[in-house]
């Protein structure tokens, strides 16, 4: 069987209506699970679901994966804000499941329930690393599904440059800890603490084309690409997006080589500059996005 997926490929996965990063495991022909008898053998993928146990491995049918690319990617981040946006709607904002999807919870498989202990996978199947979970507060949570409709159903832009800046926000940050707040941690490492703020610009600058943005907004971004070619992203874009940033960090951090204290280190530091969004959303985040025009909405769509 000639598979569109090789054995140890990186994958999306559909699991319900969420996608989650998966590892296929093998490919063949099998019969499909509701068909009847004579059925005719579909492509299918063994796949293991990054975070779990091999227990939990499952054979899907081939359409069920997405190669992992900037554009499956960014399809990922909309269907995990479309169902933050329900679940909001639906009055269940900051449920257990909602955590789930902004903290970057792995999957939960149907009619199982969830043990920590359990279903934590075992370092052969992936290269295990210490991860990172995220609390998003309640507000900000609000925030993103508000900015997730503005864009992808609303057909808005967040008005570009912004002010203040990814930049001025971390440094106003670094001034409100390095002076007033200096208190609150007893055993602050300046060094280590102007890394991690560094550590957050320096992610943005390099995630913001690739995994922070939607496919509504990336003609916007092409276009200021063009016209400031000698800055950063860090000093064009603000809060919105650097929001973002902490929905994906997780599976970031997941990917490097930091130890455990340092992640607990980082986790701190980020909990805290959460808190310092919130204390100032108001002034930082936009209230009014702009209409997009005609014209570039044509080119959206390819017109």
């Amino acid at each position: 069987m000639v598979s569109a997926f090789k054995p140890d490929e990186r994958v999306l996965c559909f699991h319900g209506p969420l996608l989650y990063e998966a590892k296929v495991l093998s490919a063949e022909l099998r019969e499909p699970e509701d068909a009847g008898e004579n059925a005719e053998k579909e492509p299918h993928l063994r796949v293991h679901y990054k975070g779990w146990k091999s227990t939990w491995d499952e054979w899907v049918p081939e359409d069920r994966a997405l190669k992992w690319t900037e554009e499956n990617l960014a399809t990922q981040k909309e269907l995990q804000m479309a169902a933050l946006a329900a679940q909001k709607k639906s009055g269940r904002r900051g449920s257990g499941r909602s955590s789930e999807l902004t903290e970057g919870g792995p999957p939960h498989p149907r009619g199982q329930k969830r043990s920590r202990d359990a279903d934590l996978e075992k370092e052969e199947d992936f290269t295990v690393k210490p991860e990172i979970n995220i609390p998003i507060p309640d507000t900000l949570k609000a925030q993103l599904v508000d900015d997730w409709e503005n864009i992808t159903k609303n057909q808005q832009l967040v008005s570009l440059p912004r002010s203040p800046t990814v930049t001025e926000i971390l440094q106003n940050y670094k001034n409100s800890i390095l002076t007033l707040q200096k208190k609150r941690f007893t055993d602050l490492d300046t060094d280590i603490f102007e890394e991690v703020v560094s550590g957050i610009k320096l992610y943005f600058d390099r995630c913001l084309g690739n995994i922070l943005l939607y496919r509504f907004e990336r003609q916007q971004y092409s276009d200021i690409r063009k016209t400031a070619k000698d800055k950063e992203m860090s000093d064009i874009y603000g809060a919105e997006h650097l929001l973002r940033l902490f929905v994906t960090l997780p599976e970031l951090i997941a990917h490097t080589n930091m130890d455990y204290q340092s992640i607990q280190i980082l986790k701190n530091y980020i909990k805290d500059f959460l808190k310092f969004l919130v204390k100032n959303q108001a002034e930082y985040f936009l209230k009014i996005y702009e209409n997009a025009s005609p014209n570039y909405q044509s080119l959206v769509r390819g017109i």
